[in-house]
């Protein structure tokens, strides 16, 4: 038995009555249900939620697919579009810190304070950089529904993120790279090199482990940094990290640097001892990572140096080269960074010795 819209009698004796939500990813209509013991009692409790979801349909979207459903969707579209490092990232940060919090709240139903709310959580247990990386991912993902006419705007886009303060990067002092490089210079099977590496070009662990043989031109003094080896995260729930060996992550990274005097004379050395492809390499394949960062800390502890990271040697050979009067572009190319500007805003305390030399020089002309 029927009686009015969309609710009926059901065989149990309870009256049921439905209204739209919203659309499915399939296109199909999305219904709430309300129960109740008489025909005017669903009724009355029905009319305001069809106004509720109708009104909302109008302002925010007519998707009712969850958040979760179209975070899927997206996340197998830009697959084939980003690099599987980039993909991995994504995926893993969604499934571990977003989904717990809004998989199943619908997609026209997300609201800012979903955003606050998700944003608390996160702030529990992460650092305010992780929390800026992952709302930028979901925002894209939103933008991204928007962009398809699934919502009418990104509820999220004016929440109000936590600053992140600027590390102050933390490179070795001279003696102690003096130290380091003695101590690598006399490690056995050449595993200092790519130590030695490092504090003569800048280059990334990534990098030094995807550098081949071609890659370096020895009679220009030249390096050609093309690609990277990295071991990357997850790219599904059934699947375990991995070893990709890949182009190099933007633009700027794809770059050529200079070798001196003395890193050609460690690399041709090596290369006497090397019968493979690439420069540092296990069984015909590029060196792990992960392998370098342990020889990296066994030559670092006979170095008595504290417990710092391979990264930090990039870092010290950026503040070489300023230290050495180097100009903030050409410092900026070696180091493969997007832009001068954040060049400048990593290593402004070893610019500031360069700014008092200026001081310094410009009184001595005035006086």
């Amino acid at each position: 038995m029927r009686k009015g819209e969309n609710i009926y009698l059901r065989k149990d004796g309870r009256w049921e009555g439905r209204y739209p939500k919203g659309r499915k990813a399939d296109g199909k209509i999305r219904y709430g249900y309300v129960y109740g013991k008489s025909y005017t009692e669903v009724k009355q409790r029905i009319f305001p939620l069809r106004v509720h979801y109708s009104t909302l349909r109008q302002t925010c979207g007519n998707s009712s697919e969850s958040f979760e459903e179209w975070t899927t969707q997206w996340l197998e579209e830009i697959q084939g579009e980003v690099k599987p490092s980039t993909f991995s990232s994504y995926f893993y940060k969604l499934t571990k810190y977003v989904f717990p919090t809004i998989k199943d709240i619908p997609l026209n139903e997300l609201s800012g304070d979903q955003g606050k709310m998700l944003l608390k959580e996160l702030q529990k247990k992460l650092t305010n950089s992780t929390i800026q990386v992952i709302f930028r991912i979901i925002n894209k993902c939103l933008n991204h529904a928007k962009k398809y006419g699934k919502i009418v705007a990104n509820p999220f886009s004016d929440i109000q993120l936590p600053k992140v303060k600027r590390k102050r990067v933390s490179p070795l002092t001279r003696f102690e790279q003096s130290r380091l490089m003695e101590i690598a210079e006399k490690e056995k099977k050449d595993r200092g090199v790519p130590v030695l590496l490092a504090l003569h070009s800048g280059m990334r662990i990534g990098e030094i482990a995807a550098l081949k043989w071609e890659d370096i031109d020895f009679e220009a003094g030249l390096i050609y940094i093309n690609h990277t080896y990295q071991r990357i995260g997850a790219l599904s729930i059934y699947d375990k990290t991995r070893l990709i060996f890949a182009e190099s992550k933007t633009d700027s990274s794809i770059r050529v640097i200079p070798i001196g005097r003395t890193l050609k004379k460690i690399l041709l050395k090596h290369r006497k001892q090397s019968k493979d492809t690439f420069v540092f390499s296990t069984n015909g394949h590029p060196c792990e990572p992960r392998l370098l960062t342990y020889h990296f800390h066994q030559i670092r502890k006979k170095a008595n140096l504290p417990n710092i990271h391979f990264h930090q040697l990039r870092h010290t050979f950026a503040t070489r080269c300023l230290e050495a009067k180097g100009d903030v572009s050409s410092v900026s190319a070696l180091l493969g960074h997007a832009s001068t500007q954040m060049t400048l805003d990593t290593y402004v305390n070893a610019l500031m010795e360069q700014r008092v030399r200026v001081i310094s020089r410009m009184e001595k002309m005035i006086s």
